[in-house]
Protein backbone atom coordinates (compact mmCIF):
# COMPACT_ATOMS: atom_id res chain seq x y z
CA UNK A 1 0.00 0.00 0.00
CA UNK A 2 2.86 2.81 0.92
CA UNK A 3 4.89 1.78 -2.24
CA UNK A 4 1.75 2.62 -4.40
CA UNK A 5 1.13 5.81 -2.44
CA UNK A 6 4.57 6.71 -3.38
CA UNK A 7 4.72 5.98 -7.00
CA UNK A 8 0.89 7.92 -6.96
CA UNK A 9 2.59 11.02 -5.52
CA UNK A 10 5.59 10.73 -7.10
CA UNK A 11 3.42 10.48 -10.79
CA UNK A 12 1.33 13.33 -9.84
CA UNK A 13 4.17 15.37 -9.14
CA UNK A 14 5.78 14.66 -12.62
CA UNK A 15 2.97 15.64 -14.10
CA UNK A 16 2.60 19.09 -11.94
CA UNK A 17 6.52 19.46 -13.03
CA UNK A 18 5.52 18.48 -16.82
CA UNK A 19 2.78 20.81 -16.58
CA UNK A 20 4.69 24.12 -15.53
CA UNK A 21 7.67 23.39 -18.08
CA UNK A 22 5.14 23.47 -20.85
CA UNK A 23 3.58 26.60 -19.75
CA UNK A 24 6.64 28.56 -20.39
CA UNK A 25 8.61 30.29 -22.86
CA UNK A 26 11.77 32.34 -23.72
CA UNK A 27 12.94 35.98 -23.40
CA UNK A 28 15.39 37.09 -26.23
CA UNK A 29 16.51 40.63 -26.05
CA UNK A 30 19.17 43.08 -27.39
CA UNK A 31 20.94 45.98 -25.13
CA UNK A 32 22.69 49.15 -26.80
CA UNK A 33 24.49 52.09 -26.14
CA UNK A 34 23.09 55.15 -27.84
CA UNK A 35 25.66 58.09 -28.77
CA UNK A 36 29.65 58.03 -28.63
CA UNK A 37 31.29 55.36 -26.94
CA UNK A 38 32.89 56.69 -23.88
CA UNK A 39 36.81 55.63 -23.28
CA UNK A 40 37.83 53.39 -20.45
CA UNK A 41 40.29 54.49 -18.36
CA UNK A 42 43.86 52.58 -17.74
CA UNK A 43 45.10 50.29 -15.58
CA UNK A 44 48.20 50.99 -13.67
CA UNK A 45 49.70 48.46 -11.76
CA UNK A 46 52.64 49.75 -10.88
CA UNK A 47 51.89 49.25 -7.47
CA UNK A 48 52.81 45.81 -7.46
CA UNK A 49 55.48 44.31 -9.91
CA UNK A 50 54.00 41.04 -10.32
CA UNK A 51 51.21 42.36 -11.46
CA UNK A 52 53.07 44.43 -14.17
CA UNK A 53 54.72 41.38 -14.98
CA UNK A 54 51.73 39.28 -16.15
CA UNK A 55 49.92 42.11 -18.09
CA UNK A 56 53.56 43.32 -20.16
CA UNK A 57 52.98 44.44 -23.35
CA UNK A 58 49.32 44.65 -22.86
CA UNK A 59 47.29 47.87 -22.30
CA UNK A 60 44.82 46.84 -19.49
CA UNK A 61 41.88 49.13 -19.00
CA UNK A 62 39.08 49.08 -16.47
CA UNK A 63 36.65 47.50 -18.37
CA UNK A 64 33.21 49.72 -17.21
CA UNK A 65 31.61 49.94 -20.51
CA UNK A 66 32.14 47.16 -22.93
CA UNK A 67 30.86 48.10 -26.34
CA UNK A 68 31.83 47.97 -29.92
CA UNK A 69 31.47 50.07 -32.82
CA UNK A 70 28.20 49.38 -33.15
CA UNK A 71 26.56 49.95 -29.53
CA UNK A 72 25.95 46.37 -28.70
CA UNK A 73 26.44 46.61 -24.85
CA UNK A 74 27.60 43.47 -22.79
CA UNK A 75 28.32 42.91 -19.13
CA UNK A 76 24.53 44.03 -18.54
CA UNK A 77 23.09 42.18 -15.64
CA UNK A 78 19.08 41.33 -16.49
CA UNK A 79 16.64 39.97 -14.64
CA UNK A 80 12.83 39.49 -13.84
CA UNK A 81 11.65 41.02 -10.67
CA UNK A 82 8.44 39.75 -8.61
CA UNK A 83 7.48 36.47 -6.89
CA UNK A 84 7.81 33.08 -8.40
CA UNK A 85 7.09 29.31 -7.48
CA UNK A 86 10.59 28.05 -6.28
CA UNK A 87 12.62 26.26 -8.09
CA UNK A 88 15.92 24.14 -7.00
CA UNK A 89 19.33 25.92 -6.15
CA UNK A 90 21.46 25.19 -8.67
CA UNK A 91 24.56 22.54 -7.25
CA UNK A 92 27.14 24.01 -9.29
CA UNK A 93 28.90 26.85 -7.62
CA UNK A 94 29.54 30.04 -10.00
CA UNK A 95 32.97 30.50 -10.30
CA UNK A 96 34.91 33.99 -9.97
CA UNK A 97 38.78 34.00 -11.27
CA UNK A 98 41.33 36.34 -10.04
CA UNK A 99 43.51 36.11 -13.17
CA UNK A 100 46.51 38.29 -14.15
CA UNK A 101 45.32 40.81 -11.02
CA UNK A 102 41.71 40.95 -12.84
CA UNK A 103 38.10 39.19 -11.83
CA UNK A 104 36.91 37.35 -14.51
CA UNK A 105 34.27 38.02 -15.73
CA UNK A 106 32.88 41.47 -14.99
CA UNK A 107 29.74 40.47 -13.83
CA UNK A 108 27.49 36.95 -12.56
CA UNK A 109 24.55 36.46 -11.55
CA UNK A 110 24.25 33.68 -8.42
CA UNK A 111 21.02 32.56 -6.59
CA UNK A 112 20.26 32.88 -2.97
CA UNK A 113 21.89 29.91 -1.07
CA UNK A 114 23.82 28.67 -4.17
CA UNK A 115 27.67 28.47 -3.99
CA UNK A 116 30.02 31.08 -4.88
CA UNK A 117 33.70 30.49 -5.55
CA UNK A 118 36.66 32.34 -6.15
CA UNK A 119 39.62 31.34 -7.36
CA UNK A 120 43.34 32.70 -7.56
CA UNK A 121 45.02 31.77 -10.20
CA UNK A 122 48.26 34.37 -9.98
CA UNK A 123 51.04 33.63 -7.97
CA UNK A 124 50.17 36.63 -5.76
CA UNK A 125 47.81 36.69 -2.74
CA UNK A 126 44.74 38.99 -3.46
CA UNK A 127 41.67 39.99 -1.41
CA UNK A 128 38.20 38.98 -1.81
CA UNK A 129 35.46 41.63 -0.39
CA UNK A 130 31.73 42.08 -0.35
CA UNK A 131 30.63 45.81 -0.63
CA UNK A 132 27.24 44.88 0.43
CA UNK A 133 24.83 47.35 0.62
CA UNK A 134 22.22 45.87 2.67
CA UNK A 135 21.58 46.87 6.09
CA UNK A 136 21.99 43.50 7.75
CA UNK A 137 25.43 42.61 6.07
CA UNK A 138 24.06 39.42 5.00
CA UNK A 139 26.21 39.10 1.83
CA UNK A 140 29.54 41.10 3.10
CA UNK A 141 32.74 39.06 3.40
CA UNK A 142 36.65 40.21 3.81
CA UNK A 143 39.16 37.16 3.28
CA UNK A 144 42.98 37.26 1.74
CA UNK A 145 42.93 34.52 -0.61
CA UNK A 146 47.27 33.62 -1.01
CA UNK A 147 48.78 32.22 -3.71
CA UNK A 148 47.98 28.08 -4.64
CA UNK A 149 45.17 28.58 -1.93
CA UNK A 150 41.30 26.60 -2.19
CA UNK A 151 39.00 28.87 -3.74
CA UNK A 152 36.71 30.96 -1.03
CA UNK A 153 33.53 29.88 -1.02
CA UNK A 154 30.50 31.85 -0.10
CA UNK A 155 26.46 31.28 -0.22
CA UNK A 156 24.60 34.92 -0.23
CA UNK A 157 21.43 34.89 2.42
CA UNK A 158 19.54 37.51 0.79
CA UNK A 159 18.65 39.34 -2.71
CA UNK A 160 21.28 42.02 -3.79
CA UNK A 161 21.55 43.70 -7.39
CA UNK A 162 24.38 44.10 -6.92
CA UNK A 163 27.08 43.54 -4.74
CA UNK A 164 30.00 44.85 -6.24
CA UNK A 165 33.34 42.52 -5.16
CA UNK A 166 36.86 44.60 -5.09
CA UNK A 167 40.23 43.47 -4.07
CA UNK A 168 42.00 45.32 -1.17
CA UNK A 169 45.39 44.68 -2.24
CA UNK A 170 45.30 45.32 -5.82
CA UNK A 171 42.55 48.41 -5.69
CA UNK A 172 41.46 48.42 -9.52
CA UNK A 173 40.06 44.83 -9.06
CA UNK A 174 36.31 44.74 -9.70
CA UNK A 175 33.57 42.46 -10.14
CA UNK A 176 29.25 42.71 -9.59
CA UNK A 177 27.55 40.13 -8.67
CA UNK A 178 23.95 40.04 -8.90
CA UNK A 179 22.17 38.02 -6.25
CA UNK A 180 18.86 36.89 -7.11
CA UNK A 181 15.74 34.27 -5.82
CA UNK A 182 14.79 33.06 -9.17
CA UNK A 183 16.15 31.31 -12.09
CA UNK A 184 15.32 34.19 -14.50
CA UNK A 185 18.44 35.79 -15.07
CA UNK A 186 21.24 37.00 -17.60
CA UNK A 187 24.31 38.81 -18.39
CA UNK A 188 24.29 40.12 -21.80
CA UNK A 189 27.63 38.86 -23.97
CA UNK A 190 29.26 39.83 -26.99
CA UNK A 191 27.18 41.51 -29.28
CA UNK A 192 24.45 42.92 -26.18
CA UNK A 193 22.41 39.66 -27.15
CA UNK A 194 20.58 38.08 -23.85
CA UNK A 195 18.72 34.97 -23.17
CA UNK A 196 16.35 34.01 -20.48
CA UNK A 197 14.52 30.29 -20.72
CA UNK A 198 11.36 28.18 -19.25
CA UNK A 199 10.37 31.70 -17.97
CA UNK A 200 6.82 31.15 -16.83
CA UNK A 201 3.91 32.45 -19.27
CA UNK A 202 2.48 35.82 -17.80
CA UNK A 203 3.19 39.63 -18.33
CA UNK A 204 6.86 39.99 -16.34
CA UNK A 205 8.60 43.11 -14.81
CA UNK A 206 12.27 42.81 -16.33
CA UNK A 207 14.85 44.86 -15.43
CA UNK A 208 18.45 45.77 -17.15
CA UNK A 209 21.67 46.88 -14.88
CA UNK A 210 24.27 48.25 -15.83
CA UNK A 211 27.56 49.82 -13.60
CA UNK A 212 27.93 53.16 -15.15
CA UNK A 213 24.64 53.60 -16.79
CA UNK A 214 22.47 52.22 -13.77
CA UNK A 215 18.70 50.72 -14.22
CA UNK A 216 16.20 50.33 -16.90
CA UNK A 217 12.87 48.73 -16.84
CA UNK A 218 10.38 47.07 -18.78
CA UNK A 219 7.38 44.99 -19.22
CA UNK A 220 7.17 41.66 -21.26
CA UNK A 221 4.69 39.20 -22.28
CA UNK A 222 5.65 35.84 -21.96
CA UNK A 223 3.19 32.97 -23.82
CA UNK A 224 3.58 29.23 -23.47
CA UNK A 225 5.99 27.69 -26.06
CA UNK A 226 6.52 31.60 -27.63
CA UNK A 227 9.62 33.68 -28.17
CA UNK A 228 8.99 37.35 -26.30
CA UNK A 229 11.71 39.88 -27.58
CA UNK A 230 12.78 43.26 -25.74
CA UNK A 231 15.74 45.90 -26.18
CA UNK A 232 16.92 48.38 -23.93
CA UNK A 233 19.06 51.37 -24.56
CA UNK A 234 21.32 53.25 -22.69
CA UNK A 235 21.43 56.93 -23.73
CA UNK A 236 24.92 58.75 -23.44
CA UNK A 237 24.36 62.43 -21.49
Amino acid sequence: MKRSLVIFFAVILWAATAAAQTNTGTIKGHIRLAGARPGNPIIRMGMDPMCSQMNAGKRVVQEIVSTDEHGNLANVFVRLSGSFPQTPVPSQPVMIDQRKCMYTPRVVGVRVGQTMQVRNDDPVAHNVQGLSTLTSGANSFDVTTPSGSAPFSFRPKQEEVMLRVVCDLHKWMTTYVGVVTNPYFAVSGEGGTFEIDKVPAATHTIEAWHEEYGLLRKTVKVTAGGTATVDFSYAVK
